[in-house]
């Protein structure tokens, strides 16, 4: 049988079949994939729309992990109906938990979120760089003879990253001071508001699994009318009935409120499009809530990649 050659992006030649590579999130995926190239195919478990806090594996899944070269998971409690399974897993197979890893002091605590950390690292590119240098790490740790070539891509795709926050911090920089709060249906912002000095609110909790009661709900209308905020924001992978409530809560209190636009929170875009990938993904949450929130950016993003209508 003739071998299948390969050329990857750091142009060496390689007669070995691709590694194949589980991930559990669209962004860990898109991860895997800048960085390895043509040597690796890539699958991920959760696509667009899908909420990782209470997703179950299923038995496709389990079969495709059992059989991939490298499994990689997100952590921090991220995946949290999944933990037990990636326990036994790494007992058999080569299992990395890739936001492990990131220093302490780089995380955030949440008060309904006690002895865990927030894990929606990726809202910041900055620390999604660290997270990109655990998956190169991982593709490198497995197949050693290609650790030129991953690096190289990874030092292509940071760059990348980089760009990425320099834009998002410019854009976020002409938010009017007045405007610069953010309220989303779960706190999945953390980290972007920390990195571009915005006030995020989330009806519910860091998990979507947690519960937004009428009281909770009734102190953020009265916050939203009191404060003159006009904008919240809805996401592809929750619900967004809670934000609806809010809506109609100040609404009855004669206060408008409009949806500020539609996030990608806990999942990307979908597939094969720019928002389905990592870099697309924040560059239309940046576009997005600069451009409702009173900055004035470019409608098509930083490099006029997004959908028009984003």
């Amino acid at each position: 049988m003739a071998l299948l050659f390969t050329l990857p992006l750091g142009g060496r030649v390689s007669a070995e079949a691709p590694l194949q590579v589980v991930a559990t999130t669209g962004m860990i995926a898109d991860a895997a994939r800048q960085v390895g190239g043509d040597l690796v195919e890539v699958r991920a478990l959760m696509g667009p729309g899908v909420d990782p806090h209470g997703y179950r594996q299923t038995r496709t899944d389990i079969v495709a992990m059992t059989r991939a070269d490298l499994v990689l998971w997100h952590g921090l409690y991220l995946e949290a109906q999944m933990e037990d399974f990636f326990g036994d897993l790494s007992r058999k197979r080569n299992v990395v938990a890739v936001a492990e890893a990131l220093p302490r002091d780089d995380l955030r605590r949440h008060a309904d979120y006690e002895d865990k950390f927030d894990p929606h690292v990726w809202m910041s590119p900055v620390l999604w760089k660290q997270v990109v240098r655990q998956v190169q790490a991982a593709l490198a740790e497995t197949r050693p003879e290609d650790a030129e070539v991953f690096a190289a891509n990874a030092e292509t795709h940071l760059a990348e990253l980089d760009a990425l926050a320099a834009y998002a911090e410019t854009s976020m920089a002409r938010v009017p001071d007045a405007n610069r709060v953010l309220l989303t249906a779960h706190d999945a912002f953390g980290y972007f508001g920390d990195a571009y000095g915005v006030e995020v609110l989330g009806i519910q909790g860091i998990s979507t699994e947690s519960e937004a009661g009428l009281n909770r709900i009734g102190a953020l209308v009265d916050m939203l009318v009191a404060r003159g905020i006009s904008a919240v924001f809805v996401e592809t992978s929750v619900s967004d009935r809670n934000i609806r409530a809010i809506i109609e809560g100040a609404a009855a209190k004669g206060h408008a409120v409009t949806i500020g636009g539609e996030l990608f929170s806990d999942a990307m875009g979908p597939e094969g499009t720019y928002e389905g990938t990592y870099v697309g993904m924040i560059d239309h949450n940046v576009t997005v809530i600069a451009a409702a929130l009173g900055a004035d950016v470019p409608a098509r993003g930083m490099s006029g990649k997004l959908s028009a209508g984003s």
